[in-house]
Parts: C-alpha cells; sequence; structure tokens
C-alpha cells in the first residue's frame, strides 16, 4: 500500500515522498488557510467599527457597508504561514530566503498603497509608481523572465517585460475584482495549477530561478484564498479591497516566473512568448485587455475611470445572478489553467489531480459558506418573529 502510494506522490511531481519537503508544502497551505478563515470574522467586526467599508453607490452590487480590508487578513495568513514553514524545516527555506523576502516585500508595499487607496484615495500615477517599486523589488533578486537570445539587449529586454507582466497582472486582478468571489477563486484555481507546474519541475537543471520558492509562496497564497472565499463567496462579509487584490495579482504575476514558465525566443518581442504565462491568467488578461482598450477608444483613462465594462458585468447584464457569475468564470479560469498545464508538460495524473482537487475545495468551501448563510437567515427570520409584537401586544414602548 504504502509503495502504491508513493508511487502516485511520484507521479504528481513529489519526487522524494519519504522526504518532508512536501509534507512542509502541505502543511503551509492549510495553516494559510485556517488562519484566513479565522482571523476574517474578528477583522470584519474591527473594519465595520472603524469605517474600513465600501459604501453602497451604483458602481457597486453592495446593498449595505461591506468591510474592505480582506487583503490585511490574507497578508498575515501567507506570513504566518511561511514564518511557521522556515521554523519547521529551516534548510529548505535558506536557499530561497532572498526570493520570498522580496515578494513578501513587495507584496507589503503594495499592501499599505492598496489599503490606503481603499480609505482615502490615491493618484493613478502615484499607485503605479508603487507597483513599479516592487516590481524593480523582484527583478533586483533574479526574479525575471530570461531572454536566452538577442545579444546585449536580452537583458534589457527581460526586465522590461518583466515590469510589464508583474504591473499589469498586478492591475489585473484589482480590475476582476468586481463580483463576489471571483478574485479569490481565480487566485485559488491559478495558484494551485502553477503550484502543480512548480512542484512537476523542481529540480530541473532547465528550471527558472527557484521552483521551491514558488511551491512555497504558492500553498501560502492558494490556502489563504481559500479561507478568503469562506466569507467571500456571495453573499459576500467582507472584499478584498485594492490592498487584497494588488496583493493575490503581484504574488502571481512573481510566481508564474519562479515556477519554471520560460520565455526563449530571439528579442522575446512578440507576444508568443508569454504564452504559457498568459494562458495560466488568461481571464483578467482578456478582461484587463478590452477594458483597457474600449477605455482608450472613449479617450478615458483606463487606470482612473471607472465603469461597468468588464466581462463579469456582461453577464451580470444578461440577467445571471452574481453566484452564477463567478461559477460561470470560475470554469473559465479551471479549463485554461488545465490547458495551460498540458502545454507546459504537465503529467496526466498531475493535472488530473490538480483538477480534482480545486473542484473538491472549492464545492466544499462553497457549501460551507451557502450552510452558514441559511443558518443566519433561518436565525435572523427567528429573531425577528421573536421581536415582532403579536396580535393583541401594543407595539409601542411603556
Amino acid at each position: 500500500m504504502f509503495g502504491a502510494i508513493s508511487h502516485f506522490l511520484k507521479t504528481i511531481g513529489i519526487l522524494s515522498p519519504s522526504h518532508l519537503g512536501w509534507v512542509t508544502v502541505v502543511l503551509t497551505f492549510i495553516i494559510a488557510g485556517v488562519a484566513a478563515w479565522r482571523f476574517i470574522p474578528q477583522l470584519r467586526v474591527f473594519a465595520l467599527q472603524v469605517g474600513w467599508a465600501d459604501e453602497p453607490n451604483s458602481r457597486r452590487l453592495n446593498k449595505e457597508p461591506l468591510p474592505n480590508a480582506g487583503g490585511l487578513a490574507i497578508f498575515a495568513a501567507v506570513v504566518l504561514a511561511l514564518v511557521i514553514a522556515t521554523l519547521l524545516r529551516p534548510h529548505i527555506i535558506e536557499h530561497v530566503q532572498v526570493q520570498l523576502l522580496a515578494i513578501l516585500l513587495g507584496g507589503s508595499v503594495l499592501i499599505i498603497s492598496g489599503f490606503i487607496d481603499d480609505q482615502f484615495g490615491l493618484p493613478p500615477w502615484f499607485r503605479l509608481v508603487v507597483q513599479l517599486f516592487a516590481a524593480l523589488l523582484l527583478v533586483s533578486v533574479g526574479i525575471r523572465f530570461n531572454v536566452i537570445h538577442g545579444g546585449h539587449l536580452s537583458t534589457v529586454v527581460s526586465v522590461l517585460i518583466t515590469l510589464i507582466w508583474i504591473i499589469g497582472i498586478t492591475n489585473a486582478m484589482n480590475l476582476i475584482d468586481g463580483v463576489d468571489g471571483l478574485a479569490g477563486g481565480v487566485t485559488f484555481i491559478t495558484s494551485v495549477s502553477l503550484l502543480a507546474v512548480a512542484a512537476q519541475f523542481k529540480g530541473l537543471p532547465d528550471a527558472v530561478t527557484n521552483p521551491v520558492a514558488a511551491t512555497l509562496i504558492l500553498a501560502a497564497l492558494a490556502g489563504a484564498a481559500l479561507g478568503f472565499l469562506r466569507h467571500n463567496f456571495p453573499p459576500s462579509r467582507i472584499i478584498l479591497g485594492d490592498s487584497g487584490a494588488y496583493f493575490f495579482g503581484f504574488v502571481l504575476a512573481a510566481s508564474s516566473i519562479l515556477g519554471n514558465l520560460k520565455v526563449t525566443t530571439v528579442f522575446a518581442l512578440f507576444p508568443a512568448t508569454l504564452f504559457p504565462a498568459v494562458l495560466f491568467l488568461l481571464l483578467p488578461v482578456l478582461d484587463t485587455v478590452q477594458v483597457v482598450l474600449r477605455r482608450l477608444l472613449r479617450r478615458k483613462n483606463p487606470l482612473s475611470t471607472p465603469g461597468q465594462d468588464h466581462i463579469h458585468h456582461g453577464l451580470l447584464a444578461r440577467g445571471l445572478s452574481q453566484t452564477r457569475t463567478t461559477l460561470i468564470l470560475w470554469a473559465v479560469t479551471l479549463i485554461t489553467n488545465l490547458v495551460a498545464m498540458i502545454v507546459q508538460g504537465v503529467s496526466t495524473a498531475a493535472i488530473v489531480t490538480t483538477a480534482v482537487g480545486i473542484v473538491v475545495l472549492l464545492a466544499l468551501t462553497v457549501w460551507r459558506r451557502r450552510s452558514a448563510y441559511r443558518k443566519a437567515a433561518v436565525r435572523h427570520a427567528t429573531d425577528s418573529t421573536a421581536l415582532s409584537p403579536g396580535p393583541g401586544d401594543d407595539p409601542s414602548p411603556s
């Protein structure tokens, strides 16, 4: 039996099942998920007390104040999980500390700027400068696309493509965060898929940068996203805010580079060079491209002009509910990620295991969220009935 389990683990990318490295990854995922799940209720109460909330307006779908500080809980959950992973397996972490610290430092800068923007508002140019700083931080520690050909220009082209990719995905995740559960679900699906790719090719001589760093940060991000969805699936009790959406996008952009996705062409000037990475994040990329083009055609600033021109707005306009819209776009994301895994040469066993795991975990999370919502609705109705005056009662205070 143990031999069969060991063989299965090897087929999905765990080269040494007898070692505990893969257990550390699993524990990182679980710790981040539980931490986000447990942090958010307390954060939600505090956020409502101090006014960290989006008020209803014509652009938003919420009908009452909705806490917008979910990104703080997600960041705390990711950091906690990685700290515990460091304590459990310090000899594994010491080889990837620079990459992990760079991602966390850049992410913390985006968390802070996004949070300030959520509460007080920041000009688009300032947000862009902060994102550029965070992207340059990754480049400075070697997290960038590899461009093999192109001579002396290869380094310049590599840096430019990396900066555009990181800033673009950071903003793309923020732009699709318009429906409850969408950004969190897309992040979870993509994180798990990228994790499978990083695990499958970990240790190959041509692997980009360090897939070990990718597996750890992706496990923490996937766990935090799943824990967040427990409170964010429609009807949401808390939202990411710009801080959480920026953090999701930034970490996914960095991890897609770390996780063995390579860029190799003559000058790397053609869109096909980013094909593997784009496939994993195809939904936010397509949504952002069409939104930017539409707003430019209307001679509007794409970064500062709000509107209802996203893909999810189109589905809502057709009469779909938030829940159905989210589920449809989750399915699209899962399909594009499975295609991306096939393109990357991931084994069939790993692809099937990844798909089943994603569907099962999302289904359980949705079921738990809907069950909690129904129970809360029943309690509210019961309390309302108990407090309402009877037929012969005088409703006026004595």
